[in-house]
């Protein structure tokens, strides 16, 4: 087969991706990039070159606060599901035999069959005044009235994690597993303790499931719109939510756009922050 067949038939195997990402990615970013330059003037929608939205995005006050509310929250969300998450990889890796591991991880990914919003619903319903977590803490005598805990960050975190801690559970256990135990070996001969073995041999080893499921958090955390809008209870909007009021209420497709934009551009920080310290990680 001659060099130009073979180009012709690579291009042949490649154009349907390339077509597919030009049309549902390239296009439409493009288009929300002009949008976000665009100006509402009324109910009419002024073509240009203005930067009249992004300037907006920095002097009015609620649009600051909800990237600082979208940024805690999905920080927050990020750190304790990783500390729950690496214990829970840990037992099923090497604590639960080898016969029973499918089993355990079946059982921690269940919740995965169920809708995203029924989910969110439920831990309303646990979380509500007349919830499970309020009757449980009333009839033990721990409290005198009902806490509010429904309609929170605290709910709207909670919903969050429940999610999150079973994807990074599933990254985190591929690591574990791929190790050899002569690492850990290695290290006991020279004098390590378990404690120095797993802070200087397993963690860094493991650190790309880390990474790679944190990631995957931050970007669905901070993109979401369901969990924030069921638990959170409107108190404090997150960038999504403000997206969708800008779209629903306002039209305001400019602002909608340019907001949007941002929020793709913190995701793209993320990513190299991730991507970096995986590249440190393999030198």
């Amino acid at each position: 087969m001659s060099l130009g067949t073979e180009t012709r038939a690579g291009w042949g195997f490649v154009a349907p991706a390339l077509l597919w990402t030009t049309a549902f990615f390239v296009a439409p970013f493009l288009v929300m990039a002009a949008m976000s330059l665009a100006t509402l003037e009324g109910r009419s929608l002024v073509w240009g070159l203005h930067l009249d939205n992004y300037a907006r995005l920095f002097s009015q006050g609620y649009l600051l606060r909800a990237v600082a509310v979208s940024l805690e929250i999905t920080v927050t969300v990020t750190l304790v599901s990783v500390l729950l998450a690496y214990p829970l990889a840990w037992i099923i890796a090497f604590h639960v035999p080898k016969r029973w591991q499918r089993l355990a991880l079946l059982l921690t990914i269940l919740p995965f069959w169920t809708s995203y919003v029924v989910r969110s619903y439920a831990w309303l319903l646990v979380l509500a005044r007349e919830g499970v977590v309020n009757d449980t803490l009333l009839a033990l005598g721990l409290i005198a009235e009902p806490l509010t805990l429904a309609n929170t960050r605290f709910a709207t975190v909670t919903g969050f994690v429940h999610f999150f801690v079973m994807l990074l559970t599933l990254t985190i256990y591929a690591n574990l597993v791929q190790l050899s135990p002569n690492y850990a070996r290695a290290a006991r001969d020279l004098g390590a303790s378990g404690l120095q073995t797993f802070r200087h041999v397993i963690l860094p080893l493991t650190l790309p499931g880390i990474v790679t499921g944190a990631f995957l958090t931050f970007v669905l955390c901070i993109g979401d719109y369901i969990t924030p809008q069921i638990l959170g209870g409107n108190n404090e909007l997150t960038v999504p939510q403000v997206i969708m009021v800008q779209l629903g209420r306002r039209a305001d497709f400019p602002l909608a756009s340019a907001l949007s934009l941002m929020l793709m551009g913190i995701v793209t920080l993320a990513y190299l922050a991730c991507a970096r310290w995986l590249r440190l990680d393999r030198l």
